[in-house]
């Protein structure tokens, strides 16, 4: 008799279950430990609030808009020029709640409160586990407001509506707008960093205004309401309001070349543009404009921070979840000792990342009233920015291998998050700038040098590894001659002398106390996983974990 077949290939075992919806902040024990500490506790209803959202609604829609990327629509119908951006509803929905719950713009609408910028720090790091590209916006039209407070002369609707409007898509002249966003365009094709290189002419009108002719390479988030652009005047390369729509209700004369196909970032457009004759308000004064925007840029670099190290948290929460789940020859993956080795290890790159961030946001915060705040702000901005956008990377393939095969397959957010991990360390400033900027500001600024070895100092004593690095790290500035083609090892130690000092004045001793064996008293490899046997792999990695998730590992 002919036995009967089954028409089921394979059971699916042994796989993890999709992550279940979770508050960003509520289960989030590092973020709200790093908030505590520098002072933004006071608005963790707020932050209880977004973190739900964001976990609940945002990561679905930040999947949506780079799944489907924007496009751009030079035309309409019938031939006239548009030059506009169609984005998917899922990108809309990320900018309205975000700016809803003053991701763009909590540090300014509570100018007074301390710990401000921790907050939206905060908002930030949760908003970027979502989605990166409507970061770009957030981020731009955040810093902006830093450069049109310093420009009396404009319109007093610039700033108020950055500060207090809500999402506003529409293109209407932006005083008709309910809220307005900024981007910025700075570099052009001959320049990059090198803005001084820049072409681009600004004309002065009889009506006081200026027309702008030229062109910029990178000209990010295009549909803003305006950019703040460079251009060169008789007087020097200035700084000018650019506004897309202007107040007769015209498109301006910024025609869009194309956007950029780029590696990763995909739910936002950036765009190569032309001005022909482009309509622009002057800022501050004529040429001061590098001066200027240099306020814009330590804000949008502390951003740079936030956002590797939202990036990276969020590789590890992937990770996490992952290895408890899945089992291999006999064992969970996060009971094995090599992958325990591996996960402890990217929870304390995590914890020594989110440390340092938070801590320039408090800088940021203080710097007004505070002259040691003001320098360390200054100069560990330039040195956070380069050694956390540089970790990204490896960070997350290390995280990504956690899940092996699967980890490279775009159906889930692995892959984004491997893709987003680079642009960083290339925006505003790639690693050789920032490290230029450090030791430029120890040339010409020494206060930031007595404010970098006073924020180290408070921790001298509290651990052998730390104070033997601190000693050799003194003794690097001793060859001048040398200090440049030295300044990436140079700045590296600084910020592990940073982290190792903020690690050590926190609470978690072991915490701490691995990271200076490890980090400081080179007891590791050069890739993750290569801690010594001695760290408490099992304590470091509940740190890590959500804290729903917590009581499941050993």
């Amino acid at each position: 008799m002919t036995p009967a077949f089954s028409f089921t290939t394979h059971d699916v075992e042994n796989q993890p279950e999709i992550m279940s919806p979770y508050n960003l902040w509520s289960c989030d024990n590092l973020l709200k430990a790093a908030v505590k500490l520098n002072g933004g506790q006071h608005a963790e209803q707020l932050l209880e609030n977004y973190g739900h959202e964001v976990g609940h609604q945002l990561m679905d829609a930040g999947e949506q808009a780079n799944r489907h990327k924007p496009i751009f629509q030079p035309f309409d119908r019938y031939g006239r020029r548009t030059d506009t951006v169609e984005f998917h509803p899922a990108y809309h929905e990320l900018m309205a709640a975000a700016m809803k719950s003053q991701v763009h713009a909590y540090s300014w609408r509570n100018p007074s409160q301390a710990g401000a910028h921790v907050v939206r720090a905060a908002l930030l790091f949760m908003h970027y586990q979502a989605d990166a590209g409507t970061s770009c916006p957030l981020t731009m039209t955040h810093a902006a407001v830093a450069v049109l407070k310093q420009s009396p002369n404009l319109p007093a609707f610039w700033t108020q509506k950055l500060i207090n409007g809500e999402y506003d898509p529409r293109a209407l002249p932006a005083e008709q707008k309910r809220g307005l966003t900024l981007g910025m365009g700075m570099t052009e094709k001959q320049g990059g960093s090198d803005v001084r290189r820049n072409t681009t002419q600004a004309i002065k009108q009889p009506d006081g205004n200026y027309h702008i002719v030229g062109h910029k390479f990178f000209f990010s988030a295009p549909l803003c309401d305006a950019h703040l652009i460079l251009a060169q005047t008789e007087n020097g390369l200035s700084c000018f309001l650019l506004p897309r729509i202007l107040p007769d209700g015209q498109l301006n004369q910024v025609r869009i070349q194309r956007l950029k196909d780029k590696l990763g970032d995909w739910s936002n457009a950036s765009s190569e543009v032309e001005f022909q004759g482009a309509t622009a308000y002057l800022v501050g004064e004529e040429g001061q404009g590098v001066k200027l925007i240099i306020d814009m840029v330590s804000l949008t670099r502390l951003d740079c921070m936030i956002g590797s190290t939202a990036l990276m948290r969020q590789a590890l929460v992937q990770a996490l979840h992952h290895t408890q789940h899945r089992v291999a020859f006999g064992a969970k993956l996060i009971d094995q000792p090599l992958m325990k080795n591996v996960l402890a290890d990217l929870t304390l790159e995590v914890s020594a990342s989110l440390a340092l961030t938070m801590r320039v946001a408090k800088a940021v915060d203080l710097a007004s009233t505070n002259r040691h705040e003001a320098g360390l702000s200054r100069i560990a901005t330039a040195i956070g920015k380069y050694w956390i956008c540089k970790r990204a990377p490896a960070f997350a393939n290390e995280a990504q291998e956690c899940l092996g095969g699967i980890g490279y397959v775009e159906e889930n957010i692995m892959p984004r998050l491997y893709r987003q991990a680079p642009l960083n360390s290339i925006w505003e400033g790639s690693a050789n700038v920032q490290c230029l900027d450090v030791l430029r500001a120890l040339r010409k600024e020494p206060e930031v040098k007595t404010a970098l070895f006073d924020e180290l100092n408070t921790a001298v004593g509290k651990n052998n590894a730390y104070d033997s690095h601190i000693k050799t790290l003194i003794t690097a500035f001793d060859e001048q001659e040398t200090l440049e083609v030295r300044s990436r090892l140079v700045i590296e130690q600084m910020a592990l002398a940073l982290q190792g000092a903020l690690l050590l004045n926190a609470e978690d001793q072991q915490m701490a106390e691995a990271f200076c064996q490890t980090r400081l008293d080179k007891q590791q490899g050069l890739v993750f996983g290569t801690l010594p046997p001695s760290v408490p792999f099992d304590e470091i990695i509940k740190r890590g974990m959500l804290k729903s998730y917590t009581n499941s590992i050993k």
